[in-house]
């Protein structure tokens, strides 16, 4: 099946532009069989475009008339033109602009990209394909001698609808995980020309991922959280957390909740509290057992931590991350302290750095130094011997290659897992994949994409911590694969364990790095991870 996709072709009349071949996706170590796609209903295909490679994500309708397809065309030129102004994209103009005008497509970038390896190779899926597509409708629509000279300009892309819907596609075919950045002999980040489009649809046409948009940053503002938990809810579920921290520890601990003027205000992602309620009930026993002055939010932006518009929308994003620190405002404490989380680090750390100024710079850490902290100091005694089974380490791709911090975890690790019981990852650190969930991937399931997230996103994480453990993996020993981040548990609950099996296969689980701390503490009477448990 052709594989190779000229760019002049992009806008052709077709059913599917670049066809997927399942035989050209190289099966995992113990897989019976490659992957299988569904066949799409006639009835989907007649209403909505699956014509970029036979998958959904964004719930495209396939307009009906030549002013529904004109008007398509125009909003988006509209919005292109916008990306390029200062006024109007102030935060990441030069970014973009520079990453636009010097890629000089010498396709370093290819073999970083998991998405491209996992495909088979697919042309489409080169982290420069989508740039370069943009940059022949700049150049046709937007430069002097494109107008004047159309392709004999170079600019040989004729836009009509079909570019434009396959475009806002296959910028959902990117994790943004920037690995193809870190390997750019000149630094240029085509990861982010997927974001910055992401934001062009959104922005102007309304074109956004359901699950990122209005369940997550729509329901978010209404309630205060991604997940719809109202305040009254947050708290029903922190009096569940007490009690299982008092299952697991034999005593009642009160979690703080709007304390005025605490030195730490921890944030978590929503999405803890209801699915992995473990490591929220583990940071509140850290926590009080190293005698630290915390609080929770109970306000209706205090306690959600995940700012989906960092993905895909600066507007959403802007007024998430205003919301969390005016609700830290109100109880007047000294920082802010994020969660098991990569999106919410960078979001609220690092890319609100230049809309939180003046009153509003309230100091805002990551959690992994804190926790580092915590075990250096001595104030609380962890018995390593307790950890005994193999436990590998999920790198978030927003804290470790985005931010930097790398090694708190793995000094904590080493101080909390028994000899030996500590292995990394190939491409390990800054060079470890995405964990297949990124960029909202963890949360779309529009028609068909979760089987191209499980299939083709998820398919190098699956290698790694196979790879990672391919001397324990029988299934009589418990193994913990360790992933700081809450959408990357989600991608893993999903692909690694849903999707693949890894539990029933070879009894693998995994969890925050929280659980492992307070499962290695020398005053707990009974284990806190169990492989029993329903994670």
């Amino acid at each position: 099946m052709k594989k190779n996709v000229p760019i002049c072709d992009f806008g052709k009349e077709c059913e599917v532009l670049a066809s997927l071949d399942p035989g050209n996706i190289a099966a995992l170590p113990g897989e019976e069989a490659g992957c299988r796609f569904k066949a799409i209903k006639p009835e989907l295909k007649a209403k909505y475009d699956y014509s970029l490679d036979g998958f959904s994500a964004l719930n495209l309708p396939i307009p009906q008339t030549p002013e529904e397809e004109a008007q398509i065309v125009n909003r988006f030129l509209s919005g292109l033109e916008k990306l390029f102004q200062k006024e109007n994209n102030w935060g990441f103009l030069l970014p973009t602009t520079l990453s636009n005008e010097y890629c000089m497509q010498c396709n370093t970038c290819n073999e970083a990209c998991p998405m491209y390896l996992e495909s088979g190779r697919h042309d489409i899926y080169r982290p420069n394909f989508r740039p370069e597509v943009l940059r022949r409708i700049i150049r046709r629509y937007f430069s002097l001698s494109g107008k004047l000279l159309g392709k004999w300009a170079g600019a040989d892309l004729d836009l009509n609808w079909r570019v434009v819907y396959r475009l806002a596609e296959l910028a959902y075919r990117c994790s943004v995980c920037r690995r193809c950045a870190s390997v750019c002999p000149i630094g240029v980040d085509n990861a982010l020309i997927s974001r910055e489009l992401r934001k062009v649809f959104s922005q102007e046409m309304g074109i956004a991922p359901e699950p990122v948009h209005k369940s997550g940053t729509i329901r978010h503002m209404k309630t205060g959280s991604s997940t719809g938990m109202t305040p009254l809810a947050f708290k029903d579920n922190i009096e569940f957390i007490e009690d299982i921290i008092e299952e697991k520890t034999g005593r009642r601990l009160t979690i703080p909740i709007d304390k005025k003027g605490a030195d730490i205000l921890l944030i978590h992602n929503a999405g803890e509290y209801m699915a992995w309620p473990e490591n929220p009930a583990a940071f509140a026993i850290l926590f009080e057992a190293a005698g630290l002055n915390w609080t929770l939010s109970s306000d209706v932006m205090g306690y959600e931590g995940v700012n989906y518009g960092v993905w895909y929308d600066d507007i959403q994003f802007s007024r998430i991350a205003l919301a969390q620190v005016q609700a830290a405002q109100k109880l007047n404490v000294k920082k802010i302290v994020v969660g098991e989380c990569g999106h919410a680090t960078k979001a609220l750390i690092t890319i609100a750095d230049r809309l939180l100024v003046k009153d509003l710079a309230i100091p805002r850490e990551p959690c992994l130094p804190l926790l580092e902290q915590i075990v250096t100091s001595g104030a609380i005694q962890f018995d390593p011997a307790k950890n005994n089974f193999p436990v590998t380490l999920h790198d978030p791709c927003n804290m470790v290659r985005l931010m930097g911090i790398l090694s708190p975890q793995r000094n904590i690790l080493k101080a909390i897992m028994a000899p030996g019981m500590f292995r990394e990852m190939p491409n390990a650190g800054t060079n470890n994949y995405c964990c297949g969930g990124g960029s909202g991937f963890a949360i779309m399931n529009s028609q068909n994409f979760p089987e191209w997230r499980n299939n083709v996103a998820s398919r190098m994480k699956a290698r790694q911590v196979l790879a990672a453990f391919e001397d324990v993996l029988d299934p009589s020993i418990p193994k913990y694969y360790c992933a700081p981040c809450s959408n990357c548990k989600g991608a893993a609950r999903d692909s690694l364990l849903g999707h693949f099996g890894f539990k029933d296969k070879y009894n693998i689980i995994y969890g925050g790095l929280v659980e492992l701390m307070v499962n290695a503490m020398s005053d707990m009477s009974q284990p806190f991870i169990s492989w029993e448990e329903e994670f």
